[in-house]
């Protein structure tokens, strides 16, 4: 794990601080970048997410799907965390801590897009970072790449509806010409250059090629994600210094929805008698969020100063120290699970 991704918290952290004290100091700069957008989706952004997403896509690859029946129970375990309980849990823990507990902390307004905020978090499921949790786990590098892979098709065509289905339930107006176009253009469209761009090295047969143009995005995937940051929190800056408390509000379900979500998935991996290698990185996907999509989608719906992309941009500094805290308790327990 590379100093980005083994600091990554540490980095948003200060990226938070700088977008702060920018915002602060240059509003009318980040005005204009706000200005800067075309059918609700704002260019700078859309770049800086491309950015991030496209070298994540270049990694996948698809051609392991057609082993997908070696190990199926793993597969299932993935698949019915990320689509068929993750998403409405954290639309409920979002209901229920921003509706009920935090009623008198939080406007009604701003409650609305904290958890539509939560409930992108939730719809995505982790593509990239995952392979450095299975990695730090001694997970299965082929069987944890079928899973992602399959995580990514299902993503194309389960992410819209299920959105604007927990939106609606919400209450949330939910826009689908901007939600289907958020798919296409940060899912669909990068999906489709990391393909080509994989296939095009594939058949000159040079995997050092590969590994190398890898190497070189692999740093400016960050160099993106902590750019939106400053920027989402540039946007941002008047209402955290304000009301500070609000970054914290939101941190609190979101760390009791990653570790509720582990616990249903490593038991469920103990029930379905999984090896170790192939337990760890299924739960870890299932935990995890893909929060690069996250905030392209919450600022495309909601917009740079909506309480959504707050949301989702706390969901990175949440994520990493948490997930890091996981890998220690899958690796302290691996005697819980078969050899392999």
């Amino acid at each position: 794990m590379g100093i980005f991704e083994r600091y990554l918290s540490v980095w948003v952290g200060l990226s938070i601080i700088l977008g702060v004290v920018m915002g602060l100091w240059q509003p009318d700069l980040f005005q204009l970048v706000a200005n800067l957008e075309i059918a609700h989706v704002n260019l700078v952004i859309a770049v800086f997410i491309w950015v991030m997403i496209y070298p994540m896509m270049v990694q996948i690859d698809f051609s392991a799907i057609k082993d997908v029946g070696k190990n199926p129970k793993g597969l299932f375990l993935t698949i019915v965390i990320n689509w068929f309980i993750k998403p409405f849990t954290m639309a409920g823990l979002g209901w229920l801590f921003f509706n009920i507990f935090f009623a008198n902390l939080v406007d009604p307004a701003s409650a609305q897009e904290y958890i539509a905020g939560m409930i992108l978090l939730g719809v995505a499921p982790c593509t990239a970072m995952v392979f450095v949790w299975s990695q730090l786990t001694k997970g299965d590098p082929n069987y944890t790449l079928i899973q992602v892979s399959v995580n990514d098709v299902i993503m194309i065509f389960a992410f819209a509806p299920i959105t604007a289905f927990l939106l609606g339930v919400s209450d949330i107006q939910v826009p689908w010409e901007t939600l289907i176009i958020s798919v296409v253009l940060y899912v669909l469209l990068p999906l489709i250059a990391g393909v080509l761009t994989r296939n095009m090295l594939n058949k000159r047969r040079d995997k050092a090629a590969l590994d190398n143009l890898l190497s070189v995005l692999k740093p400016w995937s960050m160099v993106g994600l902590l750019a939106t940051v400053v920027l989402l929190f540039g946007f941002q800056a008047e209402t955290i210094v304000s009301k500070p408390q609000i970054i914290g509000l939101i941190a609190i379900p979101l760390i009791i929805q990653t570790y509720g979500i582990f616990v249903i998935a490593y038991i469920a991996a103990m029930w379905l008698k999984l090896p170790h290698n192939i337990a760890g990185p299924a739960c870890l996907i299932g935990t995890s969020n893909f929060f690069e999509l996250a905030v392209a989608v919450a600022i495309s719906l909601f917009g740079l100063h909506s309480g959504a992309a707050l949301a989702t941009v706390v969901g990175v500094l949440v994520e990493v120290p948490v997930m890091l805290s996981l890998v220690y308790i899958i690796n302290r327990t691996q005697h819980w699970f078969k050899k392999t």
